[in-house]
């Protein structure tokens, strides 16, 4: 009898514990995060890019949460092109898609939020997704942005023996 009144208690205490441990690892979650030395990888492969196709241009890489880790304007570029840059990366970001694909929303009339959330849906940021998690962006100030941008993200993420994106 005594013994069956001490396992009660022990046997509370132990699911106790347990619950405990399984609600801590539901509170938190893990984020991959991009470094700084990943952004500056990719802005090199951007410059390489459009070095390659004679475009000058600047680029932003913004980290999960919108802030900057890199940024760079070529030689000769348009006074405006690091901020184009940023308001690409950021909206790109916002909206987890191509900036090219909000801009064809927001053309047709289907969704005007991007307008007057004061975002900038011009085509030339993607969303960088490393195994289908949301870790970054990149912005560049080029119409032809996103084939730089996807250049980089390639450069730098794509895993080896992979097929180069179209």
């Amino acid at each position: 009898m005594r013994v069956r009144s001490c396992l009660i208690p022990f046997t509370a205490i132990t699911a106790i514990a347990f619950a405990t441990q399984a609600s801590a690892q539901t509170m938190v979650r893990e984020q991959k995060v991009i470094s700084s030395a990943g952004a500056r990888a990719m802005v090199d492969a951007c410059a390489a890019w459009a070095e390659r196709n004679h475009v000058t241009l600047a680029m932003s890489v913004l980290d999960w949460g919108g802030n900057l880790i890199e940024s760079h304007a070529m030689e000769g570029a348009a006074a405006n092109a690091i901020d184009t840059a940023l308001l690409k990366a950021k909206s790109a970001l916002r909206w987890r898609r191509p900036t090219s694909e909000m801009n064809k929303i927001v053309r047709s009339g289907q969704n005007l939020a991007p307008t007057f959330m004061h975002d900038f849906p011009q085509p030339g940021a993607l969303p960088i997704v490393v195994d289908g998690e949301v870790i970054g962006s990149i912005g560049v100030s080029s119409a032809d942005g996103e084939k730089c941008a996807q250049a980089a993200i390639d450069a730098v993420f794509k895993k080896p023996g992979t097929p180069p994106a179209p």
